[in-house]
């Protein structure tokens, strides 16, 4: 099967108010109360002509007629049979390694149950669920499906038989496989009543979850037509359209037209929805029993007992019904029975003609699954607020006398849909009626959060193409806060089956978008707090928007207030020249990290691993939990304040394009080497007379070296070790009882063979002291970090990200073979080799 994604359809949506989403009570959980509703949270489905829901509401409103003399299934007018049937468009492609299911049994599996797997998969996902959420739980599945017309075409020959055929072909399996794919442990059943098999489906799904039988309920329906034989049966009973058309209501109304259809339901307590279509209100069914003019001849009074009794039990006027979806096969003999019931029973004490309408007017007749189509159809109208065109209605039926006398009008163009109540009316031709009562969802429309705060949606997918449609889709729709928080449910946990990952990040004027191939293994999340340099001005416009990130600002402000320094004014000014001064930039560093830390923490991210870069590690400290956050901002404050206090003489640095060693071999004796950034960039320390000399002379041999901003100092050297003293007397204070560093922390300013010392194992004073006067063992410390980590540097610029890629993407070999050279690079780029956006500029 070509790989597809399912599409979550962007719907009206209701995130209600499920209080657990754990495997028991994701579909339901708890005993059923009489008060909490059952809801439809999900539907899918492939239609004639529709591959999704989607697709086939489009073409309703369109007014397209679905059904076609397509030569697809057998030659036109074989055995005289009408030449227009309705018909799926594709039913060749399988995923069965996606769904678990052996080649040899895809291979002999009737294709209604293919397409019912699809569909329910697809119809939890539209409900919001991750489908591994209902694993384990007591989630009924009902399937109406009345014929296995595939089943033949393994029985035929004898040799051909090796069993995977009744596995396949079996009615019974089509619920059972879905109960074993899913790992659901609910009722199981086939039901098949003929034209009403899926709405006594639903009518029993309901039922199970109100005797607490269900938690939840898959209710499916389908029908295909693979071979002539049974349209033949029907055409000799006189039962089909000559002309290929369901003529519903219309005098012309000379028989129906067989077509295609598989939808599933997805329906659950109200208490555990997190979006809702409609309620369903009340479903009851019934049998006509003895017929004096046969067993396949309807029974409208048996039809309007069925109905009376479905609005008693509900206490609901069958006057307060907007919209009745009949059966309407456009029969001569199955319209009036229905149609004149249904005016008895609705049309007493209105004020409003009751609307009519016929799903099988646009698409045919699907049979067994033809209720779950009228659901269909129905969930559509109250979702776009209109209901779809009846098509072949011109002249009413004479024997419907409410159409003549306008109780009842007919729905023959797109009509306003103003709420409520809705009926579907459904019956079979050996006579087993049913009734359902919907009532629209009355939820308004939630506008988006107007906060001017990016969005990031992460989905994933079985192919790249899949995760690049759907991420597309997303960004072509207008910003719906409700439905990226359900995409947010469906994605927080891993897929099975989906090694394609992708996110876009969605703003009021753009949105961008990647997509990865991903291992499904969990991977470590490791921060990197980057140092000095990665201030800037403005740096928390737009932040403050987000509550978290706001409530962590304000509470490192207050905390600095008692230092007398007023953080907001600095940390939100646009003035360049705000962060000329040290102490500004430290606490505003510090105090966005923390925010950082604080929002990845409400989101449920933690990291495996920390490192920093220089001042970096005392953020590294509050992300182990080894300082709280007021500790963390003031030990940022005094390092500024301790530095600035002590009068030093002036410093410089400067980053230079050597090795370490090199770097130290070649550096004149009053300047140090400050920080190991990577295999071949380091930062030295001095004098600043002593550093511009450096970089005019190993600029002058074409190595790179420039003077980076360091506010007139010279850090992580002897130059600054006057403010060892003072700092360390303010941190005594502010850290009373230092607390163990935990093993996920490493250090980037104690040597790894100095590790296991007093120094190295705690959060203390003595270790926040060492990391200012110490030079950064950047690069030696990133050697730590696993090749599959997902690595995220925090700090109010990406001042790292060089570094960090090419410190941690292997570079590729100096002599390799032109096809290893486009292998996709195996860490950071996900580019081949040729395009390696790290090592472009770099030659072996």
């Amino acid at each position: 099967m070509p790989a597809r994604f399912p599409e979550v359809q962007v719907h009206r949506d209701v995130i209600g108010g499920g209080k657990d989403s754990s495997a028991q009570n994701g579909a339901g959980g708890a005993p059923y109360n009489l008060d909490d509703e059952i809801v439809i949270t999900g539907f899918s489905g492939r239609l004639p002509q529709s591959q999704n829901i989607d697709e086939f509401r489009q073409q309703l409103f369109d007014g397209i007629d679905l059904i076609t003399d397509e030569e697809t299934r057998w030659p036109a007018g074989l055995h005289g049979l009408p030449k227009r049937t309705g018909k799926i468009k594709n039913l060749s492609s399988f995923d069965a390694h996606f769904f678990g299911v052996h080649s040899k049994q895809a291979d002999v599996m009737d294709p209604q149950l293919r397409m019912l797997l699809e569909c329910t998969y697809e119809a939890v996902v539209d409900a919001g669920y991750n489908p591994a959420e209902i694993k384990g739980s007591k989630t009924g599945v009902f399937v109406g499906v009345s014929n296995s017309e595939s089943e033949e075409f393994w029985t035929v020959d004898p040799e051909k038989i090796n069993g995977y055929g009744l596995t396949g072909c079996c009615r019974a399996m089509f619920p059972n496989r879905i109960s074993y794919t899913f790992d659901l442990s609910g009722p199981s059943y086939a039901i098949d009543t003929a034209c009403s098999s899926s709405m006594f489906a639903l009518q029993q799904a309901l039922t199970s979850i109100r005797s607490g039988q269900s938690d939840a309920a898959i209710v499916g329906g389908c029908n295909l037509l693979l071979k002539p034989n049974t349209s033949l049966q029907f055409h000799r009973l006189n039962m089909l359209s000559p002309q290929g058309m369901c003529k519903a209501f219309d005098v012309a109304g000379n028989g129906y037209v067989r077509s295609e259809a598989c939808v599933v339901l997805f329906i659950q307590k109200a208490s555990a929805a997190r979006r809702s279509y409609a309620t369903i209100v009340n479903a009851r069914c019934n049998t006509d029993g003895a017929k004096e003019q046969g067993i396949t001849f309807p029974a409208g009074g048996m039809q309007k007992k069925l109905i009376k009794e479905v609005y008693a039990e509900a206490g609901v006027n069958p006057a307060d019904v907007s919209y009745v979806e009949a059966h309407g096969t456009g029969t001569k003999v199955g319209d009036p029975q229905e149609v004149n019931a249904i005016t008895d029973v609705f049309c007493k004490d209105r004020t409003s003609p009751l609307l009519l309408g016929s799903v099988k007017s646009n698409m045919g007749h699907s049979e067994p699954a033809s209720g779950l189509c009228s659901i269909a159809k129905v969930l559509i109208a109250m979702e776009a607020g209109a209901i779809p065109a009846n098509l072949h209605f011109y002249t009413p039926n004479p024997d419907l006398p409410g159409l003549l006398d306008g109780r009842i009008q007919v729905v023959n163009k797109n009509w306003p849909w103003q709420g409520g109540y809705a009926a579907i009316n459904s019956f079979g031709f050996g006579g087993a009626n049913a009734h359902i009562l919907l009532k629209s969802n009355p939820k308004p429309k939630t506008p988006a959060i107007k906060d001017n705060v990016p969005r990031l949606v992460g989905v994933s997918g079985r192919t790249e193409e899949a995760v690049e449609h759907f991420l597309e889709k997303i960004e072509k729709t207008p910003r719906d806060d409700e439905f990226i928080a359900l995409l947010h449910e469906v994605h927080n946990n891993n897929i099975a089956g989906h090694p394609y990952r992708g996110y876009t990040v969605l703003s009021d004027t753009s949105a961008t978008h990647e997509v990865l191939d991903v291992s499904p293994d969990k991977r470590p999340v490791w921060y990197v707090f980057s140092g000095m340099g990665s201030q800037w001005a403005g740096m928390v416009k737009g932040l403050l928007n987000i509550p978290v990130i706001d409530q962590s600002i304000r509470k490192s402000a207050e905390t600095l207030r008692g230092e007398n320094f007023e953080l907001i004014p600095v940390i939100t000014s646009e003035d360049p020249d705000t962060f000329e001064h040290i102490l500004n930039s430290f606490v505003s560093i510090a105090a966005v990290q923390i925010a950082l830390v604080d929002f990845l923490s409400s989101v449920g991210i933690s990291p495996d691993g920390i490192l920093g870069h220089s001042v970096g590690e005392v953020a590294c400290a509050y992300a182990d939990g080894t300082l709280t956050a007021e500790q963390t901002i003031l030990c940022a404050y005094w390092r500024g304040r301790s530095i600035l206090e002590s009068k030093l003489a002036p410093g410089a640095m400067a980053a230079v394009g050597l090795s370490w060693e090199e770097t130290k071999a070649r550096a004149p004796a009053d300047i140090v080497a400050a920080c190991h950034n990577n295999v071949d960039s380091v930062t030295v320390s001095g004098p600043p007379a002593s550093i511009d000399k450096f970089v005019a002379d190993l600029s002058a041999e074409g190595i790179f070296a420039k003077k980076v901003a360091s506010s007139g100092h010279a850090f992580h050297s002897k130059y600054i070790a006057e403010a060892g003293p003072k700092l360390r007397a303010s941190l005594d204070r502010i850290i009373p009882a230092p607390k163990p560093r935990s093993p996920r922390w490493i250090s980037s300013s104690i040597p790894e063979n100095l590790w296991g010392t007093p120094l190295a194992s705690q959060s203390s004073p003595a270790y926040h002291v060492n990391n200012l006067l110490s030079p950064v063992l950047f690069f030696e410390a990133l050697k730590h970090v696993p090749e599959n980590a997902v690595v995220v540097e925090i700090a109010p610029h990406a001042l790292l990200q060089a570094i960090i890629k090419r410190a941690l993407c292997p570079r590729p070999p100096a002599s390799v073979s032109p096809s290893v050279m486009h292998q996709t690079c195996p860490f950071t780029c996900s580019q081949d080799w040729v395009n390696c956006t790290v090592w472009a500029s770099t030659p072996n």
